[in-house]
């Protein structure tokens, strides 16, 4: 019943799951505490976050929970006819892997929309297949207990046996005792040879993964083969700085806890955007968040690519302002500033080694985030030249910019229609 709590460590579970099978799950549940507050606009954008990540994994079971979870929602919200909807996606694929629990909890949800609708023939038709899934499971816990009970009835009678022959073979039993207890020896021998194994491979693979979350792949790889990573250059790499206006007035009147998860809300889903984009996300200081695109993998659409992301972002941060304005709470207000470039790529230091990114390009994009406004995605000259084909912008003129004197500026003011 501790609400607060639940959606504090549920969300610190989504960083332990991001980019993982189990991301889905921690969605489910944080909109389901959500949906218990009757805060029903973040608990189906969380479910539907949970949806959408099933789906590029092709979780069906996932999908399935999902599609449960936000058809519970719209019910309670009495939006019976979206639930219902839900209701039916889900029992498709929960008929399809044979979820009989889910099943059953989905012909639960849709007999009793039904029912609110006063459409009592379906309400009867669903509640009908309830019984049949809730008959299946009876049984087959039945079948299971039944063969439990000839299993341990065939193990008493061997038990018998075993008793007899070792009456009629008494001479016989130090010997086969013997054997006994050195085939299990080697047997526990071989048990904790197979489990430090497959402890060691566990442990190669979650530290494989943790090192690919701070560093490319491409940088993985050859850290781990040569115990280095040499620095690289690359002639165009567009890059992307944000930052919240005014953060400092506005951690000073939250909670530290409250600070923390709201940061966490907000960067994990420009984490989730760039991962969309392609982009690689570098760091991370404080209330600045800061990604490229061109790098480690070269290409030609990295300018488009990091302005969309931009955009994208813009709305995200517009829709979660918009809820959090409607609670009556504080909210961040977002600059972003992009610049493409040369950069130097490479790892630094020895111990807490972190990826990173150098060149007057870095200097050049971050004057661009500071000289922008909040809701804004503000540009330079060169990245204009780029992107102007695919997107609409507005030209600010020449402004200052610190310790780079006069730049050509313009705001990106949506993407044009194709």
């Amino acid at each position: 019943g501790m609400l607060d709590s639940a959606k504090f460590y549920l969300k610190k579970s989504l960083i332990v799951f991001d980019g993982t099978e189990n991301a889905p799950y921690s969605y489910i549940y944080i909109g389901k505490v959500y949906a218990k507050e009757e805060n029903y606009k973040l608990a189906i954008w969380y479910q539907n976050m949970a949806l959408e990540i099933a789906r590029k994994l092709n979780g069906k079971l996932d999908m399935t929970k999902s599609l449960l979870a936000l058809g519970n929602t719209y019910k309670q919200k009495e939006e019976i006819e979206k639930a219902i909807d839900y209701f039916v996606q889900g029992i498709r694929i929960a008929k399809e892997i044979k979820a009989n629990n889910e099943l059953k909890d989905l012909y639960q949800g849709v007999s009793e929309s039904y029912s609110k609708l006063s459409d009592y023939n379906n309400a009867f038709k669903f509640q009908s297949l309830l019984l049949l899934v809730k008959d299946s499971i009876y049984n087959q816990e039945k079948e299971m207990e039944i063969s439990s009970r000839i299993f341990n009835q065939n193990i008493s009678e061997k038990e018998g046996e075993i008793i007899l022959q070792e009456q009629t073979i008494q001479r016989q039993k130090m010997i086969r005792n013997s054997f006994i207890i050195g085939f299990a020896i080697v047997i526990i021998f071989a048990g904790i040879f197979l489990k430090q194994r497959n402890k060691i491979s566990k442990e190669k693979q979650r530290s494989e993964e943790l090192l690919l979350n701070i560093l490319p792949e491409e940088t993985a790889e050859e850290l781990k083969r040569t115990g280095y990573a040499t620095a690289k250059s690359y002639d165009s790499v567009t890059v992307l700085f944000t930052d919240f206006k005014d953060f400092t007035k506005v951690s000073e009147v939250l909670t530290p806890e409250e600070l923390v998860a709201e940061i966490n809300v907000c960067f994990s889903a420009f984490d989730h955007i760039m991962q969309k984009f392609g982009l690689e996300k570098i760091k991370t200081i404080g209330d600045s968040y800061m990604a490229a695109g061109g790098l480690p993998t070269t290409g030609n659409t990295h300018p488009e690519d990091v302005v969309n992301a931009a955009l994208e972002i813009i709305t995200f941060m517009n829709k979660h302002n918009e809820i959090k304005q409607s609670q009556g709470k504080l909210f961040f207000r977002i600059r972003i500033g992009i610049h493409t470039g040369p950069v130097v790529s490479g790892i630094v230091g020895i111990k807490k080694f972190a990826y990173d990114i150098w060149g007057d390009t870095v200097n050049t994009a971050s004057r661009m985030e500071s000289s922008g406004e909040p809701g804004k995605v503000n540009i330079s000259e060169t990245t204009y030249q780029l992107i102007k084909d695919n997107f609409n912008c507005t030209y600010r003129g020449k402004l200052a910019a610190k310790n780079k004197g006069e730049i050509d500026m313009y705001f990106v003011e949506d993407e044009i229609a194709s």
